[in-house]
């Protein structure tokens, strides 16, 4: 059974496509992981994912894939600012660390976290781990949550490993 939820899960990670590409993330299987939500429009797809035995109200950690479509060429120190500026909005106390980026790789990446003590609607802390990927034709931004102020350092090289180790595949082609 657990073969079976393996396969399944893959498949959906593989169907995370956004024209003819798609980013394929071997998310660790020790975490069961279940989709939460899986909302596609015109502009953009989003997926978020938890351990198996946890829900949406009161996980400790959280992956979320979004394909931003039809967004190609952005530098990747612009989308990181991007995306802690709209952390910003909601979580002021919010703190940046930049930790890696290649912007000479055919599909140029950044790596970064934000780690947030609470939020302006929530007293919860959140941290975050993000991976930004470049695609021909999507930009592809990820990450993995946990509800803590800070991430630690083996947290982050963990999940750093298997972001970086990610590839934009095209559908239907040999990578896929």
């Amino acid at each position: 059974m657990k073969n079976l939820i393996f396969l399944i899960f893959s498949f959906l990670i593989a169907s995370f496509a956004f024209g003819q590409e798609s980013l394929k993330i071997h998310w660790l299987e020790k975490y069961e992981w279940k989709v939460l939500s899986n909302q596609e429009d015109e502009n953009m797809h989003l997926i978020e994912l938890v351990p198996g035995k946890e829900d949406g109200q009161n996980w400790t950690m959280l992956g979320q894939m979004m394909s931003i479509k039809g967004v190609k060429d952005l530098p990747m120190d612009k989308a990181q600012k991007l995306m802690f500026e709209q952390t910003k909005t909601n979580a002021p106390n919010a703190k940046l660390t930049f930790i890696e980026k290649d912007d000479n790789d055919e599909h140029p990446w950044i790596l970064f976290k934000i780690e947030s003590p609470n939020f302006i609607n929530d007293k919860r802390p959140e941290s975050q781990l993000w991976y930004i990927r470049q695609g021909e034709t999507s930009l592809f931004v990820n990450f993995i949550a946990q509800r803590k102020k800070k991430l630690k350092t083996d947290f982050v090289n963990e999940w750093s490993k298997v972001f970086k180790e990610s590839k934009v595949v095209q559908l239907g082609g040999e990578e896929e």
